[in-house]
């Protein structure tokens, strides 16, 4: 299931395109992704008793934390759920359903499992597409007809087949059967297992029982989508996806749990501890380190899943979890807190860094934007300063100094059309200078 054999080495490397700095982080991770692929490879007993090591990052919101996780899952291209701890601390809530983020993960894997297989029998899919669309164009000939006739008939499928790779056949109009309406349960995150059951045995009932569905003419172009469809549905085996999605979870799914320091509880903060909070954390102690949870895939042993859990930690500590928990997270990480030249790092080095999407925003306007060097070093500074004087909410700041400076450029793009416009120094301090300098309307506008 972890297909992909790259190095740590290798794995940071690919994280640095994305997030900047975070060395530590990414090392952390990327150790506990290869000791995944190392255990896979280990005899059937040994498999058993290697558990992963799930992580703990510590740092402030917007220095990468989520983004770390969320590359790496994508480049493996295993099943990735994130949570936030606080959503199960809610009123009427607290800790009822933490099995849900299981559930939302099987999802995802099954999504996952079904586009893999799509780009594997791409050759099928396209096929079984380009045949239906030229026999609702030129109709079998019916049984009993004579050679003459089976002969023309092939010289014509063939004629039309050329066509259909031309692209000459778009156009014409056919009629497509089309699906019939479904009801996604997994939609339904707090609905308990054995209802979630019920519920797609009856949608699978009432299907079965209206399977011809209604039918629409359109372009060939529009049904290529819809018969492509209708071919994963025919090609592929809904019981074996499941089961390749089952093992999907189990021996690469990554849980990003968001705000973990949200359920911590202080013993400063009060005299006694909250005990919601300290339910939630009983609640999820034994899907961390390991138990059943029931799914639409079946049930899911979350033994070898890897949990990378995150928070700020500014009012409490990692000490302030309770200790069960606390020794199911055994790496701890810190992430640096992002000064003026990380910020500029951030804007200029990953793939598609912030200023990449503006200037291919307003290209789309015809409009060529650039900003000098000293722009891009102004526009860090003041990003430092705003999260200095408020609260710091790391890179993000970037994106809403960016906004405030080009909204009036954005605004007016249509009369920029096939101009050059320059982002200097002076530019900025104009828009910004006086909202950095009042700590009221930093707080406010940035």
């Amino acid at each position: 299931m972890i297909k992909s054999n790259l190095t740590p080495k290798e794995i940071v490397a690919y994280l640095d395109n994305f997030v900047v700095g975070q060395n530590n982080a990414k090392k952390t991770i990327a150790v506990a992704i290869r000791n995944r692929y190392r255990r896979l490879q280990l005899s059937a007993d040994l498999q058993a008793d290697v558990m992963p090591k799930n992580i703990l990052m510590i740092g402030s919101t917007g220095v990468g934390k989520t983004e770390i996780a969320r590359r790496l899952a994508k480049m493996m291209n295993l099943p990735f759920v994130k949570v936030e701890a606080s959503k199960y601390t809610e009123i009427g809530f607290v800790g009822r359903d933490v099995e849900s983020m299981i559930r939302d993960l099987a999802s995802h894997s099954l999504a996952l499992v079904k586009e893999e297989q799509i780009v594997l029998n791409e050759d099928k899919i396209a096929v079984y597409v380009e045949n239906k669309i030229i026999e609702k164009l030129l109709p079998p000939l019916p049984k009993g007809a004579s050679e003459q006739k089976l002969k023309d008939y092939e010289t014509t499928f063939a004629k039309m087949q050329e066509k259909y790779v031309r692209g000459e056949l778009d156009n014409r109009k056919i009629e497509v059967e089309l699906p019939p309406a479904s009801l996604d349960v997994s939609s339904y995150g707090n609905v308990p297992p054995e209802m979630a059951n019920v519920q797609e045995s009856i949608i699978k009932v009432i299907g079965g029982m209206n399977k011809k569905g209604k039918t629409k003419e359109m372009s060939v172009a529009n049904a290529k989508k819809i018969l492509a469809d209708e071919a994963s549905r025919e090609l592929f085996d809904e019981e074996n996806l499941k089961e390749l999605a089952l093992k999907k979870i189990e021996e690469g799914g990554i849980v990003f749990i968001d705000e973990i320091d949200k359920i911590a509880t202080p013993a400063s903060s009060s005299s006694r501890q909250d005990p919601s909070k300290e339910g939630v954390q009983r609640d999820l102690l034994p899907i961390v380190e390991g138990s059943n949870v029931q799914t639409r895939l079946g049930t899911v042993k979350t033994d070898h899943i890897l949990f990378i859990a995150a928070g700020a930690f500014h009012v409490s500590k990692p000490s302030d979890l309770i200790p069960e928990l606390q020794g199911r997270f055994p790496l701890r990480v810190e992430l640096d807190s992002l000064d003026a030249v990380a910020l500029y790092r951030i804007l200029t080095e990953p793939q598609n860094s912030l200023i990449k999407q503006y200037e291919a925003l307003l290209s789309v306007e015809g409009v060529k934007l650039s900003f000098s060097e000293e722009a891009l070093r102004t526009i860090s500074s003041y990003a430092f300063m705003a999260n200095e004087k408020t609260e710091d909410i790391g890179a993000r700041r970037l994106h809403t100094i960016v906004e405030k400076i080009l909204e009036d450029i954005s605004f007016e793009a249509d009369e920029f059309s096939g101009q050059e416009i320059v982002i200097d120094k002076g530019l900025i301090e104009q828009k910004l200078e006086k909202i950095v300098d009042s700590v009221d309307s930093t707080r406010y506008i940035l």
